[in-house]
């Protein structure tokens, strides 16, 4: 009976096809043998078997100094895989769920040359909209979603840029000056998202957070859209806990494996009163 009952929960061993898949991964992650093997915990000959394998069927090649690379099979398959993304549907649920959560206009988008286009967007329960569409271009500088871009930029890239689509003047707090641009994205990486405080639309708050594609580079932000009048500066900067792990959920459906921002502390959290 005992043996029975250890038999029932000891986990049985991955087959070979799991075992392959397995190696293939590795050997995408890691350039050399020894590192393969660490990693998978096969044995040396196992792996060596399942690597012959992968290389003669061209999803793993080695290079002149010995180490593994992604081999022509592999690249065909992602490249015909990434054609058939579609971002919006991949992104909806977590929309979804967000505006569930916080019940506020959630937006996504994406740039586009100097702009931010809005490639999602979902309205919650209250009885306004937001004057924003699918497809709407606006400036970088004056949306979160374009301050949590420009912010995994460098200053000099930034910079060039702003001076090449210039920084036109939407509303009286839009930022129209470089240097004070450049403190304004200092403050974006030490805090994790982007604040657009009415700078793109009067009256408009909105926070915004990064979005990495399966490279690692980020081409996309997702925001929290509200009205000024209905939640103040720190009920806005609270939302930053739901916003971010929203769109580390999208980041990792876009396949990323990288670390994400942590919020910021909430001035709610530490006793403020909104």
């Amino acid at each position: 009976m005992v043996e029975k009952v250890v038999a029932q929960i000891v986990p049985s061993a991955p087959s070979t096809s799991e075992k392959t898949l397995i190696v293939l991964e590795a050997a995408l992650e890691h350039a050399r043998f020894s590192e393969v093997v660490a990693a998978t915990g096969f044995p040396k000959a196992t792996v060596h078997r399942l690597i012959s394998t992968l290389v003669d069927r061209q999803f793993v090649t080695i290079d002149a100094h010995g180490n593994y690379l992604p081999g022509p099979s592999i690249l065909a398959m992602a490249g015909r895989a990434l054609e058939r993304i579609d971002i919006s549907s991949i992104a909806q649920p977590f929309v979804d769920h967000l505006v569930d959560t916080i019940h506020c206009t959630v937006h996504m988008g994406a740039i586009s040359g100097d702009s931010v286009i809005y490639i999602l967007r979902k309205d919650s329960d209250k009885p306004y909209q937001m004057p924003s569409r699918v497809g709407l271009s606006v400036p970088l500088h004056t949306t979160g979603i374009g301050k949590a871009i420009l912010a995994t930029y460098d200053d000099e890239t930034v910079e060039r840029m702003l001076k090449r689509a210039g920084m036109v003047q939407l509303t009286d707090a839009t930022i129209t000056n470089v240097q004070d641009f450049r403190r304004e994205l200092e403050d974006v990486r030490r805090r994790g998202t982007a604040r657009d405080r009415g700078e793109n639309v009067p009256g408009i708050a909105c926070i915004a957070a990064p979005v990495h594609d399966h490279t690692g580079v980020v081409r996309y932000g997702l925001s929290i859209s509200t009205l000024s009048i209905e939640h103040s500066d720190e009920q806005v900067e609270a939302m930053s806990g739901s916003l971010l792990a929203s769109a580390a959920a999208i980041s990792e459906a876009l396949g990323y494996r990288g670390p994400h921002p942590e919020p910021a502390p909430s001035p709610l959290l530490q006793g403020a009163t909104p």
